[in-house]
């Protein structure tokens, strides 16, 4: 087996590395048009981790669903009444940006999914604190009409991708804990 030698650093540049069924592009941040600027110190630096990874729709639900609840720190409750919130858009919605979170429609998607290998188990509270979760992270919102909700478009969409950008930044080890206050609308 013959290794490859190099001239130059071949880390240096951007890369894509193949990892089980799906692709990892690392780049560096502040390169063509991958810029992420600090606004406090202007700096430009940093690795940019991008995967990309071909799914099929039952899949890509699992996916978007579980990064969600990454996202917006949803509890088990606020994941399953997501998992209903996208099975009544796909099924059941009223019209582009309104829905029916109630009983019956709880009842609807266990009777649809009563025959999944492994079907989810929501009860009626389970789901209430789930939508007051998905309400909170301003998912769904309250119609005047009781049981009707808004989606929010930017998390319902009938596209077939979806990236998630998750930064990590690594605090000064001289950086005194700062309580962190809530924004105000």
């Amino acid at each position: 087996m013959s290794l490859e030698r190099y001239k130059t650093n071949p880390f240096v540049v951007d890369m894509i590395v193949p990892i089980k069924g799906k692709q990892v592009r690392l780049s560096s941040l502040g390169g063509k048009d991958n810029i992420l600027v600090n606004q406090t110190t202007g700096e430009i630096h940093g690795t940019h981790v991008t995967t990309y990874k071909r799914v099929d729709g039952e899949q890509f639900v699992k996916l978007f669903t579980a990064n969600i609840g990454l996202t917006f720190d949803l509890s088990a409750a606020g994941i399953k009444t997501f998992s209903v919130l996208l099975w009544v858009v796909q099924h059941k919605a009223i019209s582009k940006d309104e829905v029916d979170l109630d009983a019956l429609i709880l009842e609807d998607f266990t009777e649809a999914h009563a025959d999944d290998k492994k079907p989810l188990k929501l009860s009626m509270a389970t789901f209430k604190r789930g939508m007051n979760e998905l309400e909170k992270a301003q998912i769904i919102a309250k119609t005047m009409r009781k049981g009707r909700y808004f989606i929010n478009p930017n998390f319902m969409f009938n596209g077939d991708r979806i990236a998630f950008t998750t930064l990590i930044e690594r605090k000064p080890e001289n950086e005194e804990a700062q309580q962190e206050l809530p924004l105000e609308n």
